[in-house]
């Protein structure tokens, strides 16, 4: 196993394994210090980022961070990687990656995202600023489509979160009209169920697609469960459109969710088979988040955010139609504040768009964390301009039945507003037949006798 080495200052720091130097060279987070991975001090950091940006990419395929022969997410990474993608990159260091990034066209960051490995990006990651990360990003385009087409330049698609806390679906009708009628609901409508009962499920599932027929909306519907549950309940006739799954970036820690690259292979199959989407065959839907393989004690080790990285393998083997990073939901224990949510949501975004995934947030964080809604608006903002491609949308911000703070309905106005953004096309235009669009093609202020609050109406009877 090959020793780093910096000096800095004339004092000379030993980093004795590559998983070692990535988590000295990380910034600062609650997770790592806790797991006793995070550098000793800001000296031993920069000099872990001196001697990152000198190993050549070429290493990271032949010493991963966790053994070949006991992870099966390693062996994904490494029995998958294109090597002619990799070509052009092969003789570089990272930190001659980082430049190339930053002058690299959109064209050129597609053609080398099969070559790229997640350990590859995460340390490029570790040595760029935040401004830094928001450029790369915004140039690499990832678009996927079910019902509707997510990811094209000037556009932001929001997913309309309708969660109860006890999955009424007169609650949920209402929290459903409300996104709706706010323009909100393009990448999904998707509800995280009280519970994981396939009946509850099913009666979600029902009620969703009911709505998505009545009213013709060109967007598709998940009932975030399980993916035992989904595949069980696709085999018994209810209308799923995507599956969805919890994944981390190490096989114990996607144990400890209950799931396997095998079972994903099966939900794949399966809902592709279903045959539901009109303009793409996405069917696939994965979230993500820092600190989840160190709160099972999965990590192996690694730094948080390497980990995070590798989860992205996973979803990238299955083409989903969305991915997103859950940045603050896990707690400060492992993301202590605003500014080390923010940096986590650049960064797990700027990895998965390199990675060629449609990377979407849920910008928030949970009560007990050193963070307010001016962190929600700050890490909006950046990440608008960093071209994510979805964000998560919650009635008022709030999510009453997971106990979080999110971005709201009209965050997600405000931010196309700013920044010229339109929704997903197939949505826009249903929008506008329903007269929901004004002649700037912005959401209009209607009275209660616009034609959608029979839903409200309809689902509370």
């Amino acid at each position: 196993m090959t020793v780093y080495t910096s000096t800095l200052g004339g004092e000379r720091f030993r980093f004795d394994s590559l998983a070692r130097l990535l988590a000295a060279a990380s910034p600062e987070r609650s997770g790592d210090r806790l797991a006793g991975l995070a550098a000793g001090s800001s000296q031993e950091r920069v000099a872990a980022r001196w001697a990152l940006a000198e190993v050549p990419l070429a290493t990271f395929l032949t010493e991963p961070v966790i053994p070949y022969e006991t992870d099966d997410v390693t062996r994904l990474i490494l029995d998958t990687h294109d090597a002619a993608a990799f070509a052009p990159l092969a003789g570089m260091t990272v930190g001659e990656l980082r430049e190339w990034l930053l002058s690299a066209d959109t064209g050129s960051l597609a053609a080398v995202a099969p070559g790229l490995t997640p350990e590859m990006v995460a340390a490029v990651s570790k040595l760029m600023g935040n401004a830094d990360l928001v450029a790369v990003a915004r140039k690499v385009q990832v678009v996927t489509a079910f019902r509707s087409t997510i990811g094209l330049p000037g556009r932001l698609a929001t997913r309309l979160q309708p969660n109860h806390p006890t999955d009424d679906p007169a609650g949920v009708a209402a929290a459903l009209l409300d996104g709706l009628l706010l323009g909100s609901g393009d990448a999904v409508i998707g509800i995280n169920p009280a519970t994981d009962s396939p009946k509850a499920v099913r009666d979600l599932l029902e009620l969703l697609d009911g709505v998505i027929d009545r009213y013709s909306i060109p967007t598709q519907s998940c009932v975030l469960c399980h993916v035992t549950t989904s595949v069980d309940l696709m085999e018994r006739g209810a209308p799923v459109d995507l599956v969805f799954q919890s994944i981390a970036g190490t096989q114990a820690a996607n144990a400890s969710f209950g799931v396997t690259l095998g079972r994903l292979d099966e939900a794949y199959e399966a809902a592709r088979a279903l045959d539901r989407g009109t303009v793409g065959r996405n069917v696939m839907y994965f979230e993500t988040g820092q600190g989840s393989a160190l709160s099972a004690d999965a990590h192996h080790g690694v730094d948080q955010q390497t980990v995070e990285a590798r989860a992205y393998a996973v979803a990238r083997r299955y083409d989903p139609l969305l991915v997103n990073t859950v940045v603050g939901f896990i707690g400060p224990e492992y993301l202590y504040d605003g500014r080390q949510i923010l940096r986590a949501a650049l960064e797990d975004h700027f990895c998965g768009k390199l990675l060629g995934l449609p990377m979407g947030l849920d910008i928030c964080y949970t009560n007990h964390a050193d963070a307010d809604d001016d962190d929600v608006a700050t890490m909006l903002t950046m990440l608008g301009v960093a071209g994510a491609s979805f964000v998560i949308c919650t009635p008022g911000g709030d999510d009453i039945m997971l106990n979080y703070q999110s971005a709201s309905y009209h965050d997600a106005l405000y931010l196309r507003e700013v920044l010229g953004l339109r929704p997903a096309p197939e949505f826009e235009a249903w929008l506008a037949s329903i007269g929901l669009l004004d002649e700037r093609g912005a959401i209009r202020d209607v009275s209660g006798a616009h034609p959608l609050t029979a839903i409200g109406r309809e689902l509370a009877a």
